[in-house]
């Protein structure tokens, strides 16, 4: 695609990679049937190609307005077009600028901007956020049907395993809302590379995702210095890896590197951080042969892949290969490259686009008779777990280590 962005935009490390990325893009079309906004509302304009073609225009010189921002509030970045492409457009990145410059020059109305930046407050604040969710489990009997659905029941901690020393070593990130969502989650994980005779160290830090896909890439920059600092001295004591099992702050962690490469002062580290982050997968595959399932888990799953693990991670069918491998039955499920409409934040910023796309994605989980649902991230589990008839659990928690 010919370009011609506009000054200064055009001689800035942002505007390179703006320019690089539309270059990149044929206009082939092949990524319309992967998206789902495009499957639900039939627009071009709110496709990738369609979105691509508007912050084009403004990279060019048109004024931002908010109409752009509407089409670009809609993207869920579920990156499926990224996989759909047969170039490998990285879709993700440009549709970030097109929000940050739509969020300069044409920003929404008050009651969307203060609601935007609400929940950049409250998200990444881990004691924040815990206190409110404890208050909204208090007022849960008084809320309406469809906000106290919303609100999860309260799950029991679980101890984490004590270090043992003279082992192999990881830390694991456990992030800003799951310890409150799903406090048994990470601990659950570091018993079971215990099991294995690993060491799992708890890092609390954030990734800056919200901020980052809500046009505020400065303070997701700042978040993400600050978890370079957190990392640099569990990597200089020999940590070989770190795990994050809530797949998408996994997938923005393995960018942080190119997230800070115009930092002169945390280019070098953040490279070396992104170069160890690992989804729990890439190290429980192989292990593969001392695992066996849980004493209680049930034998007949159906696994929703995250976007964040299947198109960000690229991760795509290798959890369904290690539960096949260890005995579960995996059922089928149509249309499994589509988003269930969690998408971070999306499901409270879209609520109706994201109603639609979970209705759709429980139709086809349950369709084979599951027992449980199992998926990777916590956000796609507790947007599906608000509707569903059936158990929705981390796939982490069907594993234990043979006796």
């Amino acid at each position: 695609m010919q370009t011609r962005l506009a000054e200064p935009l055009a001689t800035t490390p942002r505007g390179e990679e703006a320019e690089a990325i539309l270059r990149q893009c044929t206009h082939c079309g092949f990524c319309l049937p992967a998206c789902p906004t495009y499957r639900l509302l039939g627009d071009e304009r709110d496709s990738p190609r369609g979105r691509i073609y508007q912050v084009k225009q403004v990279l060019e010189g048109a004024p931002a307005t908010p109409e752009l921002g509407r089409h670009l509030d809609r993207c869920l970045t579920c990156r499926a077009c990224e996989s759909a492409c047969p170039v490998g457009v990285p879709y993700h990145r440009l549709a970030d600028l097109g929000r940050e410059i739509v969020a300069e020059q044409a920003p929404p109305p008050a009651p969307a901007r203060w609601l935007r930046w609400g929940l950049r407050q409250v998200l990444p604040r881990r004691r924040l956020f815990a206190t409110l969710l404890g208050l909204g489990r208090l007022a849960r009997p008084l809320l309406p049907g469809t906000l106290a659905a919303k609100v999860p029941p309260r799950e029991a901690a679980q101890p984490w395993p004590r270090a043992q020393g003279g082992r192999r070593r990881v830390a694991v990130m456990t992030g800003c809302v799951q310890p409150a969502l799903a406090p048994g989650l990470d601990p659950r994980l570091a018993t079971l590379l215990d099991g294995l005779g690993i060491d799992a160290v708890p890092l609390a830090g954030c990734c800056g995702a919200v901020d980052q896909h809500l046009g505020a890439p400065e303070v997701a920059r700042r978040r993400l210095r600050r978890l370079v600092d957190l990392c640099r001295p569990a990597l200089e004591a020999g940590t070989e890896a770190i795990l994050v099992s809530a797949s998408g702050c996994g997938a923005q962690l393995k960018e942080v590197g190119v997230l800070l490469a115009e930092d002169p002062d945390y280019a070098q580290q953040a490279a070396r951080v992104a170069a160890k982050v690992r989804d729990p997968l890439e190290l429980l595959e192989d292990e593969r042969s001392r695992l066996a399932p849980a004493p209680d888990a049930p034998r007949r799953l159906a696994f929703q892949s995250p976007c964040s693990l299947q198109h960000g991670q690229r991760l795509g069918g290798r959890v369904e290969a290690l539960l096949g491998a260890l005995g579960f039955e995996l059922t089928p499920v149509a249309d499994a490259g589509l988003c269930c409409g969690s998408a971070g934040t999306y499901s409270l910023l879209q609520p109706e686009l994201a109603t639609r796309l979970r209705d759709d994605k429980l139709r086809h989980l349950q369709a084979g008779d599951p027992e449980w649902v199992v998926t990777a991230n916590i956000g796609c589990q507790t947007h599906l777990a608000a509707a569903s008839p059936l158990p929705v659990r981390h796939w982490l928690e069907l594993l234990a280590v043979k006796p």
